[in-house]
């Protein structure tokens, strides 16, 4: 029997521990004080633990490398996941979206599945155990130093360490760093899933705001559509969040021009809304025009479309002339921002870049460099958009591991 080091015990280093268990003696490391430290505050603690799309509608949703991840996610699909769940005891839910949540919205209740079942496999886990140093010879891994002062062996490794994002969970890039030191190409780490900084100050003033049902596209020059995409965001003391606009922060690059356009009804067309607007107008004719449009917009939204409008807000609405109406139909299907960029690595919830793929076997998920070695999970070249794809990438890239050695 074999000894197994896993090196990173998320979501896809304690699945690869379970898979390996089934035929080798396994030890599960992390440099944290518990288990399941990032997947823990993931979907603000209730846990999307995966999607419940068909399994073939996966890879639209992943904007890194899909191709790669055919064999991990149909040898271990949403289904399996959902099914390992219930067979722990924990009761899922499907919400908007077909995301997968614990029916207790608790992600404690995920990590104790996943905790139950690397007790029952014997899965030794070394918690406070960072991995400091590896070393190696002839391609192979010789042993681990553990805490800068212990040595440890073992015959197979699988790291799973994770990306650079929220380094407070112990995910700072240092599996990255070991991979390069082995020979491995590591393609740069930057933020996939991070929230937008906007150039107008102004937003600030709409902090706290969360839109649903709005459509947002990201031009790059105001010209080429990079990203579309309709769903719920928020407003920030420097931009812009929310899951609309963590996936579209993939596609911004480094010294590139880019604007944000907001369509805050996009269920009716330019005409429609001219048309909704002179109802509510019809309602509101002796009013200022300021409390004319609190049926149609957030109050905090309603400062801002006025000034962008042009119409003086103490205005009568039976004084709006039809080209100010128009304005102001333009200004609700078409709010325009200045992109800064993105915000820090730390702040992502997902890494784009890490181990480049074409090293490794996307049916094993084995090194094509060291013999001894498996990735899984976020250390790799691989990301998704929000909604539980990334999870289900850990589970499924680490249940191949596991099963390979």
């Amino acid at each position: 029997m074999s000894k197994v080091i896993v090196i990173g015990a998320g979501p896809a280093g304690m699945m690869a521990a379970i898979e390996a268990s089934k035929n080798h003696e396994v030890i599960l490391l992390d440099g944290n004080e518990r288990i399941g430290k990032k997947l823990f505050i993931t979907g603000k603690g209730r846990c999307n633990v995966t999607n419940a799309k068909d399994i073939s509608e996966f890879f639209e949703y992943i904007p890194g490398n899909p191709h790669f991840l055919y064999s991990s996610l149909y040898s271990f699909t949403n289904d399996d996941t959902m099914n390992f769940f219930e067979k722990e005891g924990i009761k899922l839910k499907v919400e908007r979206g077909d995301r997968v949540f614990p029916q207790s919205d608790k992600s404690s209740d995920i990590i104790r599945g996943l905790s139950n079942a690397l007790s029952r496999t014997n899965v030794k886990i070394r918690l406070n155990s960072k991995v400091t140093d590896i070393k190696f010879k002839d391609k192979k891994i010789t042993e681990l130093m553990i805490n800068n002062e212990e040595s440890l062996v073992g015959d197979y490794y699988i790291m799973a360490t994770g990306g650079a994002s929220y380094p407070l969970t112990g995910s700072r890039g240092e599996g990255q760093e070991f991979a390069k030191k082995l020979g491995h190409n590591i393609i740069p780490l930057t933020p996939a899933l991070v929230p937008i900084e906007i150039k107008d100050s102004k937003t600030r003033e709409l902090m706290g705001l969360s839109l649903r049902n709005v459509e947002i596209v990201i031009k790059e020059n105001d010209k080429k559509v990079v990203y579309k995409n309709f769903g719920e965001m928020l407003f920030t003391h420097f931009g812009v969040s929310g899951p609309l606009v963590l996936s579209g922060s993939r596609f911004i690059k480094k010294d590139k021009e880019y604007k944000l356009h907001i369509d805050l009804k996009p269920a009716l067309n330019l005409g429609e809304l001219d048309k909704r607007v002179q109802k509510d107008f019809n309602k509101y004719l002796n009013k200022d025009f300021k409390n004319s449009l609190d049926e149609l917009l957030p109050q905090k939204l309603i400062p801002t479309v006025i000034e962008l409008s042009g119409i003086s807000e103490t205005k009568k609405v039976n004084e709006i002339t039809k080209e100010e109406r128009k304005k102001l139909v333009n200004v609700i299907k078409d709010l325009t921002y200045d992109i800064k960029g993105l915000r820090p690595l730390a702040e992502g919830i997902v890494t784009a870049g890490g181990v480049d793929i074409k090293e490794i076997d996307p049916s094993t998920m084995k090194s094509k460099i060291i013999s001894n070695l498996s990735f899984c999970g976020e250390v790799m070249d691989v990301d998704a958009f929000t909604g539980g794809y990334n999870v289900q990438i850990a589970f499924a890239t680490g249940f191949i591991a596991g099963n390979n050695i």
